[in-house]
Parts: structure tokens; C-alpha cells; sequence
């Protein structure tokens, strides 16, 4: 999605026209206050006043012909000296860029701050859950950004988000790992949708203006419905709505609280027409989870799709083509602050994490005790990345 999409969206998603007037009154109003602060010192470019990592617009150091650049957020950035054009619609979209575009179009480099020094130098503040996965996740994150020459922070094994979401929302951490569907729960009780795409949108909507998320990962750790690849292979089962064709009792276990879940007993009679009896196992997925499903006393648990035993090929993960559960995908979240270069290299570490690599390196911190910043370390050196 491109930058000036982002903001529109924000903004429609936010009071449509009349909002984007307010909007369009905010920014002209920063313009000018840009073009006062330029007179008397050399621009900071870390500022972002449209909560998306693009503050770090180009420079008017290239020459009048230069093409436009993408940003960190796969973005296009007209250049400082391109010729103006006004659309139609121009108005309200070249207010938007107007700050940007105020910030950026000087003599300064944007990856340089005005004393001189490089902005890969300054310090990211990189945070994760209390989670042995989300840590890899966050280490993933921080290797990879110091590789590009940035200085990184580590706030590792916060605590879950009634804690670290204050600490993001203020600036105090740049870069959080986070799942799209359980984010948005957090900020939305109310919210509905379940799809990868429709719950991705819904939370850039819902952020508070200081935050925005990056693009999201193939990666997912989210509930999910998991039989034995022994019974998956008997039975000719690749998705939820196969389960109708079993023969015989079907059990259901998890959780007790799965009993009453929309994607419990009776969200799979209704979304898929399946049949389950319901046998409570109380350790969230844990050992006795797996036991109960590898003896036949649950023929059909449920499991985060992240969970390091789904990588032993014991076990299948049954398609959810209907989107019973809520769609988790793993995404950066992050200050309005974080420079567009930060914001690229992080996009792409999205794009090559996928859900076979996160139950792979979750199986090495599990069974084999070995450190997140190890796990990291390998994987970003496998992906041509480290």
C-alpha cells in the first residue's frame, strides 16, 4: 500500500471528508511551521506527523531528473524536484504530502541528521512478549537491523500487552512483534472479522495515530484445529470441512473455555456442518493436549499454529478455508519515529517469515534449550538475510 494510501485510509477510517478537511487544516498549518524551523536550523527527519514509517522522505540532493524512490513501507515518494501535477483530488492529497515533502525536499540527506552523523547510527528500541517465540521473533528483528548498521536496544520478556502497549504508544520502544488478529482484539473487543486481509485493514484503522504496523508476515501463530497425520491420511482430511465425512465419534479437546469460543463445537456445526463432543484438557495445548490426541482419547485438538510440535510432521493443521478462526498473523509494530530505512530491511524480514520457520525455531528453543539470539542468528543467515 502506498504511503499517501496509508493516510487516506486513516483517515477516511476516522471521519471521511470532514476529517480529512481537519486533517488537511493540521497539515498546512505544519508546513508552515516546518518552513519557520528550516529558516533558523537544519531539519530533523526522524519526526513523522501521519503515524506511518515515512517521515524519512527523499532528499533534494539528487538531480532534477531523478526518479521517485520507494520508502520502507514499499511506499513511492514523488522526488523534491519533480515537476507538480494536480490531479483532480489534488488538494486534499497534496496537503497530505505536504509535510513530508516540507521535511525532506532540503539539502540535508534523510539518512543523516543535521550534526552529520549517519541515522543508521542512532538507537532502535527493539521489545518482545514474555514468550519464547515472540523473543525470537523480536531478535530476528533486532540482528537484522544492526546488521544494516542501526544501534539496537533490547526490552526483552516484557510481560503482555496491558504492559508493553503503553511503553509502544509513547515512543519509549520502536519495534514490538506482534500477531494482526490478537492485536486487534486488544484495541477492538467489538471487531468481527477474521480474514487475513479485512483483519489487517481493521487494525491499521483502529491504531492510535503515534502507531502503525508494517507489512505482515506469511507467518502465523493463531488457533487452529490439528488431528494426527495418521487419521488425516485414513480418513482423506486436508480441511476443517472434511471432518464431516468421519465415520464415528468425533472429540473435540482444548481448553474449557473452547466449549463457548465462536470456533468451538458450535461454530464448526455451523460454519462447516461438523459434529464434535467436547472433552476438556486444561494445559492450553501442552503435553497432555498432545497425549490426548496421539492416544485417540481427542481426535481433533485445538493448537496455536506455531507450536513447535506441529514441525515433527506427527501432526496435520486442517485448512480453514471459511475463516472460522481469527486470522494472527505475525507483524511489526511500530513508533511513528522509526526511520523509513529501519521500516524496509524490517518489511523485508517479513516477507521470508512463514509458519514452517516459526514452529521450526520454536522446536529449538523448546526441545533443545538453545538461546533466541542463536535461533535468530541462523535464520537470518539462511535467508541471505544475516
Amino acid at each position: 500500500m502506498s504511503f499517501i494510501a496509508r493516510i487516506l485510509r486513516r483517515v477516511a477510517a476516522k471521519g471521511g471528508l470532514r476529517r480529512l478537511r481537519l486533517e488537511e487544516s493540521r497539515f498546512a498549518g505544519a508546513v508552515q511551521a516546518a518552513s519557520a524551523e528550516r529558516a533558523q536550523a537544519a531539519p530533523t527527519l526522524g519526526a513523522h506527523a501521519m503515524s506511518a514509517p515515512g517521515a524519512d522522505v527523499m532528499s533534494a540532493e539528487r538531480s532534477q531528473a531523478a526518479p521517485a524512490r520507494r520508502t520502507g513501507a514499499g511506499s513511492r515518494v514523488a522526488s523534491c524536484n519533480a515537476p507538480a501535477r494536480a490531479p483532480r483530488f489534488a488538494k486534499a492529497v497534496a496537503t497530505l504530502g505536504a509535510v513530508a515533502l516540507a521535511v525532506g525536499c532540503s539539502n540535508a540527506d534523510p539518512l543523516r541528521r543535521a550534526d552529520g552523523k549517519d541515522r543508521a547510527g542512532e538507537t532502535i528500541v527493539v521489545g518482545s512478549q514474555d514468550y519464547y517465540s515472540n523473543e525470537i521473533i523480536a531478535e530476528i528483528y533486532a540482528q537484522a537491523l544492526e546488521a544494516k548498521g542501526y544501534k539496537i536496544e533490547r526490552q526483552m520478556k516484557i510481560g503482555q500487552r496491558e504492559v508493553y502497549m503503553p511503553e509502544v504508544r509513547s515512543g519509549s520502544i520502536d519495534v514490538f512483534p506482534e500477531y494482526t488478529g490478537n492485536l486487534l482484539q486488544y484495541i477492538d473487543s467489538k471487531a468481527s472479522v477474521t480474514a487475513p486481509e479485512p483483519v489487517y485493514r481493521a487494525l491499521e484503522k483502529k491504531l492510535p495515530r503515534e502507531l502503525t504496523v508494517l507489512n505482515q508476515a506469511p507467518a502465523a501463530d493463531q488457533d487452529s484445529y490439528v488431528v494426527t497425520a495418521k487419521f488425516a491420511s485414513e480418513n482423506g482430511i486436508r480441511t476443517i470441512g472434511d471432518l464431516a465425512k468421519v465415520k464415528g465419534r468425533l472429540v473435540l479437546g482444548g481448553n474449557s473455555e473452547l466449549e463457548s469460543r465462536p470456533y468451538g463445537p458450535k461454530g464448526l456445526k455451523s460454519a462447516y456442518g461438523v459434529s464434535v463432543s467436547f472433552t476438556p484438557i486444561e494445559d492450553s495445548g501442552g503435553p497432555l493436549t498432545i497425549k490426548s490426541l496421539r492416544e485417540g482419547r481427542a481426535q481433533v485438538v485445538d493448537l496455536y499454529s506455531g507450536n513447535p510440535e506441529l514441525s515433527t510432521g506427527e501432526f496435520v493443521v486442517l485448512q480453514d478455508p471459511k475463516n472460522l478462526f481469527l486470522s494472527s498473523h505475525v507483524v511489526p509494530l511500530v513508533s511513528s519515529k522509526l526511520p523509513v530505512r529501519a521500516a524496509k530491511i524490517l518489511d523485508g524480514v517479513s516477507a521470508k517469515l512463514t509458519s514452517e520457520d516459526l514452529r521450526a525455531m520454536n522446536a529449538r528453543s523448546v526441545k533443545s534449550g538453545q538461546p533466541a539470539s542463536k535461533i535468530a542468528k541462523d535464520w537470518l543467515k539462511g535467508k541471505g538475510l544475516g
